[in-house]
């Protein structure tokens, strides 16, 4: 609970010292790049929390709706790049918290989502979010996903509009509010 509470309290100080969950407002301070610059603050934060708890995050739970998270970003704007994709699984076995499980676990779950995403995506993504809300029953857990999501999605530097309505939809699958990651 109070790893929780931790977590909730700096989302929220983050939140604030932003100046609401306006992810697009210009600042003082901003960067000019559409806020980007909070959300790479954020991607390290999720980063560091992470880590903090990679020792609790081994459940087959965890690693099935990360993927699942995962491949919706990789596959937000509808289209999937052979190379987008090659460049997601490296970061996704090359992720800290993530080498609690084998690659090829991860590979294999990744790619099954990615490929149901890019044949029928709306299906694919119902599919995916079933996956999601798998983990709803620890918060902890559930907070890890979004999190999770969101390095991912951050790695290239910016975190475009459709990747942000995806983590948003995770979010609901998993009853969290999406103004607590500050999109």
């Amino acid at each position: 609970m109070s790893m929780f509470d931790r977590i909730k309290d700096q989302a929220k100080g983050l939140q604030q010292s932003r100046g609401g969950s306006r992810s697009g407002s210009q600042g003082p301070g901003s960067t000019g790049s559409g806020g980007g610059g909070s959300k790479a603050q954020l991607v390290s934060m999720f980063k560091t929390q992470l880590s903090s708890m990679k020792t609790e995050l081994k459940s087959g739970a965890y690693r099935d709706a990360s993927m699942a998270v995962c491949a919706l970003v990789a596959a937000a704007d509808g289209h999937v790049h052979p190379a987008e994709r090659e460049r997601m699984e490296s970061m996704i076995v090359s992720n800290d918290v993530l080498q609690n499980f084998p690659p090829e676990q991860l590979r294999q779950r990744f790619t099954k989502h990615l490929d149901r995403l890019t044949v029928d995506f709306q299906q694919g993504k119902a599919e995916a979010l079933q996956e999601i809300a798998k983990a709803k029953k620890k918060p902890a857990e559930a907070r890890a996903v979004i999190q999770t999501g969101f390095v991912i999605a951050g790695a290239d530097g910016h975190i475009d509009p459709a990747e942000q309505q995806v983590i948003r939809e995770a979010c609901t699958a998993l009853g969290l509010s999406p103004s607590e990651f500050g999109i």
